[in-house]
Parts: C-alpha cells; sequence; structure tokens
C-alpha cells in the first residue's frame, strides 16, 4: 500500500457515517411525501396508510431515521435493502428488469445495495451504535 493510500483510508469510518447520514435522510424523504406530504409528491396524494406505500412510506420514514442516528444499523439496513429490492422486483423491473434508468428504479435499486453494504460494514463513526457497544 502507498503511504497516499493509508492517509486516505483513515477517513474511512467517517465516510462511511457520512454515506449512512446522507442515504438515510434522502431515504426518508420518499416517506415523509408518501405520509405527510413534504415535500409535497401529486403521485401520492390520497395515499392510504393500510396499503403497500403507506407501509413503505412508515418504513421509510421510521427505518431512515434509526439509520440516521445509527441505531441497529445492522438489522435495519438489512431489512430495508430486502424491502428496497421487493420494491424494484414489483414496481420498476417488469417494464425493462435491466435498465433502471428507463424503468424508474435507480432509487430503489441504488437504496437496496447502499443499504445491504451498511448491513455488512456498521454504522461508521458517527453511529450510535457505537454508543451502545460501549455499554455492553
Amino acid at each position: 500500500m502507498t503511504a497516499s493510500h493509508n492517509n486516505f483510508a483513515r477517513f474511512q469510518p467517517i465516510l462511511l457515517s457520512v454515506l449512512r447520514i446522507t442515504s438515510a435522510y434522502m431515504f426518508m424523504l420518499h416517506g415523509t411525501a408518501k405520509l405527510f406530504a413534504l415535500p409535497h409528491i401529486e403521485r401520492f396524494d390520497g395515499l392510504q396508510l393500510m396499503s403497500l406505500l403507506g407501509l413503505a412510506g412508515v418504513l421509510e420514514v421510521f427505518g431512515g431515521a434509526l439509520l440516521l442516528l445509527g441505531l441497529f444499523t445492522r438489522t435495519v439496513a438489512f431489512v430495508l435493502s430486502g424491502m428496497m429490492a421487493v420494491a424494484y422486483f414489483m414496481f420498476h423491473a417488469a417494464k425493462t428488469p435491466l435498465f433502471p434508468l428507463m424503468n424508474n428504479g435507480e432509487a430503489a435499486a441504488l437504496f437496496c445495495f447502499i443499504f445491504l453494504y451498511l448491513s455488512a460494514a456498521g454504522g461508521g463513526a458517527w453511529a450510535l451504535d457505537n454508543q451502545l457497544n460501549k455499554k455492553a
């Protein structure tokens, strides 16, 4: 390994937290749009809470909040990764499975793999999980 690689590698735990926090925030926006119309997106007008999209909104808001804080990161990220895989194959892949750009499934696919990575890597340096592990 080169010296420049080692210098940059020391930021890995912090950058992992930045990835977790920014992804969780953007994920939560999908949920708040569905549940609270914030930001308002017309396609979610009249959304029923007891529907697949309503359940997705709940998972996006509350699961996203847990990820944002870095609480139960691995478990929550694994569940949300599965949710995004189901979303991709249920709502996007039927049109053109290998072309997320064409089936509007880019966000679902990216969230799926980001969350899968977080389920393996953990929450990074700025996760509240680190505080829970110290007490255990």
